[in-house]
């Protein structure tokens, strides 16, 4: 799977941040359907059991949904290799790296 980086930088006011991101989640998620919403939940289970982070958000945005893995370390690479030629395959599935953590968008499409 390619990963692309960005070059983020942490916000001055994390607070007011996480509470802006909150709301706008909350909006853009009655863009999805059930169906989307429950693959996002089953593909957060699938990294929790891959990765070892501090926490894990599902984020809901216009064009995609993105599952942040907050100071993220692999500790199974062999499982993660098949889950992300797993969602190279399904097609749709990015992954991200920034300083803030490992970031996999998926298309809303």
């Amino acid at each position: 799977m390619k990963a692309f980086e960005l070059d983020t930088k942490e916000a001055p006011f994390k607070w007011i941040a996480a509470r802006d991101a909150a709301i706008k989640s909350y909006a853009a998620s009655t863009l999805y359907t059930e169906a989307q919403k429950i693959r996002a939940e089953r593909i957060k289970l699938g990294l929790e059991m891959v990765y070892s982070a501090k926490n894990i958000f599902i984020t809901y945005r216009q064009k995609f949904v993105t599952i942040k893995l907050d100071q993220a370390r692999v500790k199974d690479s062999k499982t993660l290799k098949l889950l992300e030629q797993d969602y190279e395959q399904s097609g749709g599935i990015t992954k991200v790296l920034t300083d803030q953590g490992v970031t996999y968008r998926i298309a809303r499409g």
